[in-house]
């Protein structure tokens, strides 16, 4: 069960950062590899909260986890702005 849970953790940590490299590219952010996976882990679980919210849960989860992660982005310049 312990090898199961780290290679969940591993592929997490790996998808999280190809999420987050995608959207950084998209919106043209500056940040290192660390601020990727965050930023692909938590913009994931963003999307699919949001598209649930309004009814277009039945999308693809790469669509929400982008969409989620640029969105994320986007309000982390807002609030830098402010």
């Amino acid at each position: 069960m312990g090898f199961v849970v780290f290679i969940s953790i591993v592929i997490y940590i790996v998808i999280g950062g190809i999420i987050g490299w995608i959207a950084g590219a998209i919106m043209k952010s500056q940040g290192n590899t660390l601020f990727n996976v965050i930023v692909g882990i938590v913009g994931s679980i963003l999307g699919s909260i949001v598209f649930s919210l309004v009814g277009l849960g039945n999308l693809p989860g790469w669509i929400q986890s982008i969409t989620g992660a640029c969105l994320l982005i986007f309000l982390a310049r807002l609030i830098k702005r402010s």
